[in-house]
């Protein structure tokens, strides 16, 4: 039997996953959690086969959980399933340890035997993606560039900013000056929608 913990912010989206894995023989759905905060504890209490994680959870992301995951509990396999197909998220949960990586609106039966494979020690990854990963290629921006760059997402002033982020304002102009440069953007507004559409932020 292979033990599955699911990790979904929507309530629905949730109950529905559990219920249609709960109708396969060889799967059982061991514990269901609505935010990435929950997920580490939870896995270690009940020692999954695998977690299928959501990447946009509260608490933690599942691209911070499969880390997590990967350094505490290493015998559990990681599953992202996600509605936000992006580049470098894709790149981001392997490097994070991830095994597989799937958008939401495939069939059931692409996640259970994406489960299976993941399992037996294969990297499941929807093809479409994985080419488009290769032809984005690898994030640009720098840790210290992504923070700036979403601290800037909101409206925020560069003095916002250097105050949330304990920089100076010169500092915070310097890191949305290259993170601009780098996304190819005319602005940081620009910068911002093109980072977060390859998955950077």
């Amino acid at each position: 039997m292979i033990k599955v913990l699911l990790a979904e912010d929507q309530g629905m989206m949730r109950g529905a996953l559990a219920l249609l894995l709960g109708l396969e023989e060889d799967v059982e759905v061991v514990a269901q959690v609505a935010s990435g905060a929950e997920v580490l504890a939870t896995a270690l209490e009940t020692r999954p086969d695998v977690a299928v994680l959501d990447i946009e959870m509260p608490g933690r992301s599942g691209l911070d959980v499969a880390a997590d995951l990967r350094r505490d509990l290493p015998v559990c396999k990681v599953l992202i399933v996600t509605t936000f197909g992006r580049p470098g998220y894709l790149r981001r949960a392997m490097e994070a340890g991830a095994s597989g990586f799937l958008v939401k609106d495939g069939p059931i039966e692409e996640l259970v035997g994406a489960i299976r494979r993941v399992l037996a020690g294969e990297q499941v990854v929807d093809p479409t993606l994985a080419t488009a990963a290769l032809s984005v290629g690898p994030n640009p921006l720098t840790e210290r560039e992504r923070d700036v760059l979403a601290a800037a997402a909101d409206g925020a002033t560069v003095a916002d900013i250097a105050t949330t982020l304990h920089l100076s304002e010169s500092t915070v102009r310097n890191y949305l000056s290259a993170a601009i440069g780098k996304t190819g953007a005319r602005n940081r507004i620009e910068a911002v929608g093109t980072a977060r559409q390859n998955g950077w932020l």
